[in-house]
């Protein structure tokens, strides 16, 4: 449809659509629909729905028309701003009638008033230069507003402040006014700034406005409105101060003598050009106000997470079908979109409480690190205290507010915790199936390594413990299988071992896993993951292995004058020097 140009047309049992372009700087559109004729009578039996189609149903304006012969008129204020506007005409004469209508589409633009800055190099003293566009800007006389049907030749609608957009990371954008400070508002037009948030990547993140009048420029009768929409800026101050354009209701925000400072947070804000329009209204028989002019500092930024979630909380930035946005991940009862509510959350002392009962329950590892080292099972009780060490101290940095102890990044603490859970896990299964040294230690290397991999992979999928654990009970299932063939009997051949040993260790493991894939969530955190930390370092306690009973640890064959003796263990077939 071009502007104030009627197009014919003939609508059937199926809908027509039509498209209407709408440039910048439109303050209104009206379509309108003239000469209709159903069935050779005068009418206009026609539903017209006009939105995006991207838009919910509630959005979209829907006018019907009625049989009556005068024109049937839908006006749109603020459409959006550079782009195609979808029109959707349905009959409503029944399959077999037909509607033969002209479409025409009015649009009014005004003029804009631009500010410009100085360039460095001016090459004419009668050019200025528009900054956000690095372009040599026209006068406001001869702007071009597109193709729009009609220019109001009375005096500018509004001022545009041109704003520069400067990204300092992922979803975080500084905007900023070129060459000044604040923006001045008047009561007879509006002031406008433009935020480009049509990037793609800029819809995850919080954007937040902050506004603050100058305070000697206020006066006690003056109140500034302000106005923040998406597509197109609010305009009408005079007529309404509701903030809705054509298809949106934008966000309203005031400033006075009594309250000069303002802000806005808008979470999640949609992909598109976002206008931020302000202007000073003056109560009636208010002359001086007319002539009033007050400066207003803006401070206008996008960032992922506010305040950076505060000290309860944590900054996330999460992917999901190719869509990029941030979110706070609260701790300690604390809710909120920056951590702030405080309705359910803990107290210090519950703070502290919880973060010694993850710490201190780590403290259950010396019992499986003591039985190893009595047993000369010295790798596994290696492996125990690394573990040990690093879920204490993991556990000390994942708490919020005060009771938090870092010695390392955070994410590096993770991964050693996990790690250390799942080789220690690995290496009490192996143990326990009694393999012979050379095949024992190369399994604990090759699985540890694959555990490794697998938490680099998915930290927190469930498959990356159980996955090498079940691999390990295999190979322990078969070991003891094979020795129960071999020695006509059951393995271990010991009723106190099963009684004592093997069936609790068992049990408290089973139970730990059970705790820790079905019932761990993050209202009862601080406790069942302490009850996990004491079943497993318990259960690795008694499910290891005793020592060989025929064999001592350490004998020595022969003797020297010189004090060296060449000593040999008889299990490991290892010879050393001391």
């Amino acid at each position: 449809m071009e502007p104030d140009v009627p197009l014919p047309h003939t609508l059937l049992s199926h809908p027509s659509y039509l498209k209407v372009f709408v440039p910048d700087y439109t303050r209104e559109l009206l379509l309108e629909l003239r000469d209709c004729v159903s069935n050779g009578s005068l009418g206009c039996p026609v539903r017209l729905t006009v939105g995006p189609v991207t838009l919910p149903s509630n959005f979209q304006k829907v006018l019907t028309c009625t049989s009556a012969p005068w024109p049937c008129r839908l006006l749109l204020p603020s459409p959006p701003w550079d782009r195609w506007l979808q029109v959707t005409a349905e009959s409503l004469v029944g399959p077999l009638g037909t509607v033969t209508f002209s479409a025409v589409a009015a649009l009014t633009a005004c003029r804009p008033q631009s500010v410009t800055v100085r360039p460095l190099l001016q090459s004419s003293q009668n050019q200025s230069f528009n900054a956000s566009t690095g372009l040599p800007s026209l006068s406001p006389d001869h702007q071009d507003l597109g193709r729009s049907g009609r220019v109001d030749r009375s005096p500018f609608c509004l001022t545009n402040y041109p704003v520069m957009r400067e990204d300092t990371d992922v979803v975080s954008v500084h905007f900023q006014l070129l060459d000044r400070v604040s923006v001045r508002v008047c009561p007879n037009t509006p002031s406008m700034m433009r935020l480009r948030l049509n990037t793609g990547m800029d819809s995850g993140g919080s954007l937040t406005i902050s506004l603050r009048a100058n305070k000697t420029e206020m006066r006690n009768e003056t109140v500034i409105v302000a106005c923040v929409n998406a597509a197109s800026p609010f305009l009408g101050f005079n007529s309404s101060l509701n903030c809705t354009t054509a298809f949106f209701q934008g966000y309203p925000l005031s400033l006075s003598a009594w309250s000069r400072r303002a802000n806005l947070i808008i979470p999640y804000p949609e992909t598109d050009n976002w206008y931020l329009s302000l202007q000073l209204m003056c109560p009636e028989n208010a002359e001086e106000c007319e002539q009033a002019v007050v400066h207003v500092e803006t401070t206008l930024y996008l960032v992922p997470c506010l305040n950076d979630c505060g000290p309860y909380g944590q900054c996330l930035l999460l992917r999901r079908h190719s869509y990029l946005y941030a979110g706070c991940s609260c701790k300690a009862g604390w809710r909120g979109w920056s951590c702030t509510d405080n309705s359910t959350a803990q107290t210090v002392a519950q703070q502290r409480a919880a973060a010694l009962l993850l710490t201190l329950s780590n403290l259950m590892f010396l019992a499986p690190i003591t039985v190893s080292v009595q047993r000369f099972f010295l790798v596994e009780a290696s492996v125990y205290a690394y573990t040990m060490f690093f879920s204490t101290f993991y556990h000390a940095c994942d708490q919020p507010g005060e009771a938090v102890l870092c010695i390392l990044n955070y994410d590096t603490l993770q991964y050693c915790d996990f790690l250390g859970s799942g080789a220690a896990i690995w290496v009490t299964i192996l143990c326990m199936a009694r393999l012979k040294a050379v095949l024992k230690y190369v399994l604990f290397l090759l699985g540890t390594l694959v555990i490794a991999m697998s938490l680099q992979l998915d930290r927190r999928g469930i498959w990356n413990m159980l996955g090498p654990c079940l691999f390990a009970f295999v190979i322990m299932a078969s070991m003891w299988t094979y020795r129960c063939g071999h020695r006509r009997q059951c393995y271990p051949t010991s009723w106190q071992r099963w009684t004592f040993y093997l069936l609790p260790g068992i049990s408290m493991a089973s139970v730990g896993v059970a705790i820790y894939t079905s019932m761990m969530t993050s209202d009862n955190y601080y406790y069942t993951h302490s009850i996990w930390h004491v079943l497993l370092a318990g259960s690795a306690a008694l499910l290891l292995p005793p020592p060989d009973e025929h064999t001592e640890p350490w004998t020595c064959s022969q003797k020297f004058p010189c004090h060296y003796q060449i000593c040999k263990n008889d299990r490991e077939e290892l010879y050393t020097v001391t």
